[in-house]
């Protein structure tokens, strides 16, 4: 038998406060069995169950624990890849403070709700880079989320292909043994302004592999310009540039993968919406292991002291035999 806990301070000093209090308790008995000439002798015949009573108490409070069993733990849990947008509609004002500062508060927010799933970061504009494979080291996911800016990419506009095949081909390289392929999931983030022309063979190639993909739009249908190194970003003409949220593009996206379409705008946040659903998606059975298992047995102790006690309570012993 083993105890969940080891004495402490207060146990020793419930313990030593027992035996100085009963002992004077014994002592009284005594001196007033001495006065009236009488035996006191009968004081002793409870003394046995009230100390077995408190020992019992005091190994109840220890948490006693006995009785091995053998437990089976399984290990659960998903492959996430994020596909973040990089290119300059990102740094899009539309929503506050950007667009860009936006959806790295909110990864932060998914992160930290699928703490037990492996993440992995693809950043692109019109080409993609693996910038955190999958990982459960949170803190490494948050540091890169926190250094992503439009300067990290291309600036020539955005092209949905590139990072959909990356993430596809990271999670099909490890793919290994799995009987659950929807436990696979990508999340595209974007404003939705997709200049690619192979980003439609990629879906196929999604949606044959049966993992799902997810969209977050970020923008407003009423736009943002962009700020440049001198003011406003400009076409060829001089005109300034208006970014836009494209929803319509990303909708498409993940009806033809079994995904589903979220949005962030001025008025709408849809990251606990896409938080929970992808929480009910089950995860893949990655590990079994059988672990050794002891309970905690202090309610037998706590019963037999409370037996006592009753027993205490309902048996009367003159004190004092005149």
């Amino acid at each position: 038998m083993s105890f969940f806990r080891e004495p402490g301070w207060f146990e020793w000093l419930v313990m030593v406060g027992f035996v100085v209090s009963y002992v004077l308790y014994l002592s009284r008995i005594y001196r007033i069995g001495q006065r009236l000439r009488s035996s006191a002798s009968s004081v002793w015949l409870k003394a046995p169950f009230r100390v077995l009573a408190f020992i019992l108490l005091i190994v109840a409070l220890l948490g006693p624990t006995f009785g091995e069993s053998r437990k089976e733990i399984k290990s659960v849990g998903k492959d996430i890849i994020f596909c973040v947008d990089l290119s300059r509609s990102m740094d899009g004002f539309d929503i506050q403070p950007s667009r860009l500062e936006k959806v790295k508060f909110e990864m932060k927010r998914i992160v930290d709700a699928f703490a037990s799933d492996r993440l992995g970061i693809v950043i692109y504009s019109s080409e993609a880079f693996m910038q955190c494979p999958l990982t459960f080291d949170q803190n490494a996911l948050n540091l890169f989320i926190e250094t992503m800016n439009t300067g990290l990419v291309p600036a020539t506009g955005t092209d949905f292909g590139p990072p959909l095949s990356m993430a596809l081909k990271k999670l099909t390289e490890e793919d290994k043994g799995t009987t659950n392929q929807k436990s696979k999931i990508i999340i595209l983030i974007s404003d939705g302004e997709d200049f690619g022309e192979d980003t439609q063979d990629i879906l196929s190639e999604i949606e044959e592999k049966n993992i799902r993909l997810f969209t977050l739009g970020v923008g407003t249908a009423k736009g943002s310009p962009i700020n440049g190194p001198r003011g406003y970003r400009t076409d060829e003409s001089g005109n300034t540039i208006i970014t836009r949220l494209n929803a319509a593009s990303m909708k498409d996206l993940a009806s033809k993968t079994d995904g589903q379409y979220f949005e962030i705008n001025e008025g709408q946040n849809d990251v606990a919406k896409l938080i929970n659903t992808i929480g009910k998606i089950e995860g893949e059975l990655r590990d079994t292991k059988f672990v050794d298992a002891s309970a905690n047995r202090y309610f037998y102790f706590l019963l037999g002291a409370l037996v006592l006690l009753v027993f205490d309570a309902l048996i009367n012993v003159r004190t004092v035999v005149v």
